[in-house]
């Protein structure tokens, strides 16, 4: 059984290095992993969703945006996380960053956003991926790949010489935050863990646990 040597240590995350606004301290974090060249995708999280059978769902977005208004991603409104989101409105989100050594928990409340929000951000993306959106019934059973090619082909057909409308089915969803939890490494597995939650009053605190 392999395992790896926790002797290592990165520098202390102590509380006065925290930011008291837990979007500033996620922005720096997030910043310092847009940086790092052994991180391909450090936008990729974890949206972990209830079922309607109340079985955890667990499955890696991409975060499109963030502000003191809470986490963006998108998603076919239709598939098993948009279905779960529908029924329960609640989530959580973890991103992981191995070569920083670092991990943020995000808990919270969903909603969907405007239509412009999402219009806008549609828009943006590749015609392929706009195509896409219309060929992909997510989450739904595929016989074989042919079919999916052959929706893929109808579509593209359908929207050909225009711009490729955003379909009713898709959206984005903010999740606000309830808590927010920074983690850094530590050597011995005794990791530093901070958790921001709200008060009575609405404001922010922090509170270190054990790891």
């Amino acid at each position: 059984m392999l395992t790896r040597p926790w002797l290592w240590s990165v520098r202390p995350l102590c509380e006065q290095d925290l930011n008291p606004d837990p979007f500033a301290q996620f922005e720096r974090w997030f910043r310092r992993a847009r940086r790092s060249l052994s991180l391909e995708f450090p936008e990729a999280m974890c949206l972990s969703t209830v079922r309607p059978d109340g079985f955890p769902d667990g499955r890696l977005v991409l975060l499109k945006g963030f502000d003191h208004n809470g986490f963006v991603f998108y998603t076919n409104t239709l598939s098993s996380k948009g279905r779960s989101l529908a029924e329960q409105p609640k989530a959580a989100l973890t991103m992981y960053w191995e070569p920083l050594q670092r991990q943020v928990r995000i808990r919270g409340t969903v909603q969907t956003v405007t239509a412009d929000e999402a219009d806008a951000y549609f828009a943006s993306r590749h015609r392929s991926s706009c195509i896409g959106a219309w060929a992909s019934l997510q989450s739904e059973p595929l016989r074989e790949r042919a079919e999916l090619e052959k929706r893929v082909l109808e579509f593209k057909q359908r929207f050909k010489g225009q711009p490729v409308p955003r379909p009713p089915h898709w959206s984005g969803y903010r999740l606000k935050p309830d808590e927010i939890e920074f983690w850094q490494l530590r050597a011995s597995r005794l990791h530093d863990r901070f958790v921001y939650t709200k008060n009575e009053q609405e404001k922010w605190q922090i509170q270190r646990l054990y790891p």
